[in-house]
């Protein structure tokens, strides 16, 4: 009888039954595929858009051709129009945000370190948050009248909140034995903060930084709707004065795109500051 084998009736022991591998399924790997797959879905709605569009299931004058809104972006670019406005958003929103974002960076860092400043800050900003844009502009606009003031403010709030909060939760959660160890090799005040809770919270606070960036897009939205001379939101409105469908849909791609674009940022910021999470993850 072979070393391999086993005599009938007897039973393996944990050490002597044979180890069998799993493989995992088959999975399209390596960048090319990721990308491809990444981009099956929208590729599969141009598509159905296009097919609509050529086959009149889809009407124009409801919804613009994919090759209609394409002439109507090349115009736009061609003319000028489009940058003109587009350069005023970006101009409006990376304020709003450097703004509103620092701010809440560093209220929810005091707030998650001291607990004076918990005390103090966080019932204040948790009430604060749940009032809307929408109901601010109008006051806003009151105080400050119809320039740039309340379309920042509109945009920095947004920014502050969403930041605040997954930057207050992520230093309440840094582990007490870090912050015991940090203290031991005598690190104490903003070198503490700087050198170990910063770098332990850094996860909580690029959650709160995706977020923040996509809700002062909203804002400016918002902003850009309520008397704006210049800007995307401008651009839409007179869209929709004159039944401009194209353009209409010119812009929400932008937007899309926009967003994507953030997106697509703190994915690479996050690659920079954590590149452990990414380890094993093309194999």
């Amino acid at each position: 009888m072979s070393a391999g084998t086993l005599a009938p009736g007897t039973v393996a022991s944990p050490s002597e039954t044979p180890r069998t591998v799993r493989r995992r399924p088959p999975a399209v790997t390596g960048r090319l595929g990721d990308i491809a797959l990444r981009t099956s879905v929208p590729v599969l709605l141009l598509g159905l858009w296009a097919w609509g569009s050529g086959s009149g299931r889809i009407e124009e004058r409801i919804f613009p051709s994919p090759w209609s809104v394409a002439t109507t972006f090349v115009d736009l670019v061609r003319t000028g129009v489009l940058w003109d406005n587009l350069s005023v958003s970006i101009g409006r929103v990376a304020l709003g945000f450097v703004i509103g974002g620092s701010l809440g960076l560093l209220l929810g860092t005091l707030a998650g370190l001291v607990r004076l400043g918990d005390q103090l800050l966080d019932p204040t900003l948790q009430m604060l948050r749940t009032i809307p844009f929408l109901a601010v502009a109008p006051l806003l606009i009151l105080w400050f009248g119809i320039d740039e003031r309340p379309k920042i403010i509109i945009i920095a709030t947004a920014a502050l909140f969403p930041l605040y909060l997954n930057t207050h939760s992520a230093v309440r959660n840094v582990d007490r034995k870090v912050l015991e160890a940090g203290r031991v090799f005598g690190l104490r005040g903003l070198a503490l903060v700087r050198q170990v809770v910063l770098p332990e919270a850094i996860p909580g606070i690029l959650v709160g930084l995706r977020v923040s960036l996509s809700v002062s897009l909203l804002a400016l939205i918002v902003a850009e709707l309520t008397n704006a001379p210049k800007g995307l939101g401008f651009l839409m409105t007179s869209a929709q004065q004159y039944y401009q469908t194209d353009v209409l849909v010119v812009i929400i791609v932008i937007y899309a795109v926009w967003g994507l674009s953030v997106d697509l940022i703190v994915r690479g910021i996050e690659r920079v500051l954590l590149p452990y999470k990414h380890l094993g993850r093309s194999a």
